[in-house]
């Protein structure tokens, strides 16, 4: 009975320790947005923790400071389960190896963990696993070090993108505000065509960072009216403008920065389990409304741009674009907690097709653009 019982409990800690490994590395290492439960688990208990904070402050500007420390806190959170279920993993081993009781066990498994010295084993088995611990808890620690690098620089590059589009669409962002700006500058197709370039290069990045290292969802701008969701649900509101509703030479690029900025967010949502639709009707419901619409038309047509001049179909081209990042957009937001915007976090996303909201799985190319 007791051989049985300690065959258990080193299958049972060596199974623990394999999984936070493997947990550290996936979060760490692995350069692709592959799930951890240990992950997920630690990172959706700290969340629901600073949502229960947020709840008793009155004031936007207090439960965004609060929620700035989101990000910071999970990556902290994240690193003492790894290194409590590390030390779990070979009390159960030293359980079973040395024969020990459970506080020496677990006053062994401590000490070799942190490298402390205070207890250990002369005999040779027991002293080699300690060795390994120790290793592995240094590696953990050194793998979250590395870690931080590669996620602040992925997030000041992107907000370097976001604080560039406070200039050019106010604050808080507006995709009529942007294009009013850049109307007013001398041949703004061009620079227009430069910008969709170079956001559909900052919604590649962010897809890349955002599944690669899911905490930088929570990591909030440095000030608080801004935020990296608003300003992409702006640029898409312009862009989907710039496709549909606004006279002026074919532009490839303004269609592919949509796509990509679409696709983007809808990887993001798929870490997090954000509901969307994934193949979404050109003429299917959006949460903008024909009158908030042509307020922006006529917002920007006494501004002197060219807009076309059906504005019926310029309407369903424009809707047909926002369908596809609609549900996802304002998901994300109240996700995120963002700060209110017009058209992004102001309102409550479209049920999909009127059924309970839930994930649906995408289709091989992500959906077709429905514009």
């Amino acid at each position: 009975m007791t051989a049985a019982l300690d065959t258990l409990a080193f299958a049972g800690g060596l199974v623990l320790v394999i999984a936070t490994v493997l947990s550290a590395i996936k979060a760490t290492i692995l350069p692709r947005g592959a799930r951890s439960h240990i992950t997920r688990t630690t990172n959706r208990a700290v969340r629901a923790t600073f949502r229960l904070w947020t709840r008793r402050s009155p004031s936007y500007e207090r439960r965004d400071q609060i929620m700035a420390l989101l990000g910071p806190i999970s990556l902290l959170v994240l690193l003492a389960t790894w290194l409590v279920l590390m030390i779990g993993g070979y009390t159960l081993i030293y359980l079973a190896v040395t024969g020990r009781s459970l506080k020496t066990s677990v006053e062994l498994s401590g000490a070799s963990i942190f490298t402390l010295g205070t207890t250990a084993d002369a005999r040779l088995g027991p002293s080699l696993l300690t060795y390994t611990e120790a290793g592995l808890g240094l590696l953990l620690v050194t793998l979250l070090i590395t870690y931080l690098p590669s996620i602040y620089g992925a997030f000041s590059r992107r907000e370097n993108g976001v604080a560039l589009l406070q200039v050019r669409a106010g604050d808080p962002p507006r995709a009529a505000t942007m294009l009013i700006r850049y109307h007013r500058i001398e041949e703004s197709r061009y620079r227009l065509t430069e910008l969709w370039r170079q956001w559909e290069a900052w919604f590649a990045d962010i897809e890349e960072t955002h599944t690669t290292f899911p905490t930088l969802v929570f990591f909030r701008s440095p000030s608080p009216e801004r935020s990296w969701i608003t300003s992409a649900g702006a640029l898409l509101d312009g862009a989907s403008f710039w496709a549909g509703a606004i006279e002026h030479p074919k532009d490839p690029d303004v269609q592919l920065c949509i796509r990509a900025g679409f696709l983007a967010l809808r990887r993001i949502a798929d870490i997090f389990h954000v509901p969307y639709d994934a193949d979404p009707q050109p003429d299917g419901p959006i949460s903008i409304s024909r009158q908030e619409w042509d307020d922006a038309m006529a917002e920007m047509e006494a501004a002197g741009m060219p807009l076309k001049a059906d504005r019926d179909q310029a309407w369903q081209d424009w809707k047909g674009w926002r369908v596809n990042y609609d549900t996802v957009l304002l998901n994300l937001a109240r996700l995120v907690e963002a700060p209110l915007t017009p058209w992004v976090s102001d309102r409550t996303p479209v049920p999909l097709n009127g059924a309970p909201r839930r994930r649906l799985r995408l289709r091989r190319g992500g959906g077709t653009p429905a514009g």
